[in-house]
Formats: C-alpha cells, structure tokens, sequence
C-alpha cells in the first residue's frame, strides 16, 4: 500500500472516551482480577485514526501485537508522561470503547533507525519483519510529525514499548 492511500484508508479522526463507560471497563477488570486499588489510568488508543485503532487492537486482543512504539514528541506535544514499566493502561478501539488493560513491562528509547528485528516481530504488524515495520511507522511518523509542524528524520527518537495483554473485553 502506498503512503497516499494509507492515508485515505485510515482517515478518520477519533473521538472522545466516555468516562462512565472507562470507569465501568475498569471496574470490571478489578473485579476479575484482585486489582490493587489504583486510580482508574488515563485510556488511550493505537494509532490516530478510527481505523488504525480498531487493526492494532484486533492484533493485540486476538493476535501477536505484544509491543507498540511512540515518538516522543508526541508524548511531550500532549503532555503525557514516557511509559514505564509495571504501569498499567486502557486500550480503546476506534468507536472509543474500552477492550483492554495492558502492563507495560519494557521500555527504551532511542532512535527510530534503530528498531530491531525482535522488536518488529513483537509489534505484530504487517509481515512483521523490520522492514515492513519501519516502512509502515516511516508513514505514521511522517504523518504525525507534520501535523505537530516538525521536520521528520530516520533518526526521531521513538519510545519502544512492551507489554503484556491482562485483561480483555471482545
């Protein structure tokens, strides 16, 4: 698939979580799993379109997707903290429902050039080779990086997270 029609297949934007509905998820996620009382985590979702969305979390709820990777200027354009292991999250899909709590349990960052064949592999993703991998986050990277105002390079530094699938809801 090219980048323009990448771009056309996943075009639209995301909603806005319901927060009942996240308390609701979280709730139940504690009642099935003896959840140390926590603060509920803030939801998010993989990728930015509905679309993109609602692939990786199919990947992560019935598929091999154990890793995800950010730029880190996006986690400071949002004012979102880095991940850190042992932390705990909520995965939504497209439609902004809640499907899954993830533990994260592996981070480093570094440069997007540097992502490792492992790492493509565990992300879940295309043919799962590296250079699928770098093919298909070049075009999210690319694409988000201009909607910040920012010039793209191989070398933006990328957060390479892994973690484990605790809970899920289908």
């Amino acid at each position: 698939m090219t980048n323009d029609e990448r771009d056309v297949v996943y075009s639209t934007p995301l909603g806005e979580p319901d927060p009942e509905q996240i308390s609701a998820f979280w709730s139940r996620f504690c009642e099935t799993s003896a959840c140390r009382p926590l603060p509920v985590p803030e939801p998010w979702c993989f990728g930015d379109s509905v679309e993109l969305a609602d692939e990786l979390i199919e990947l992560v709820l019935h598929g091999p997707k154990r890793a995800t990777a950010g730029s880190v200027a996006e986690y400071e354009a949002e004012g979102q903290a880095l991940p850190r292991v042992g932390e705990l999250s909520i995965v939504m899909d497209g439609s902004m429902r809640p499907r899954a709590v993830l533990e994260t349990t592996d981070v480093s960052v570094g440069p997007l050039s540097s992502v490792d064949d492992q790492f493509a592999w565990d992300e879940g993703e295309g043919d799962r080779t590296k250079t699928s991998w770098l093919d298909a986050h070049h075009w999210f990277f690319k694409r988000s990086y201009d909607r910040m105002g920012l010039d793209f390079d191989d070398d933006i530094p990328v957060v390479f997270e892994r973690f484990d699938l605790l809970y899920r809801e289908d």
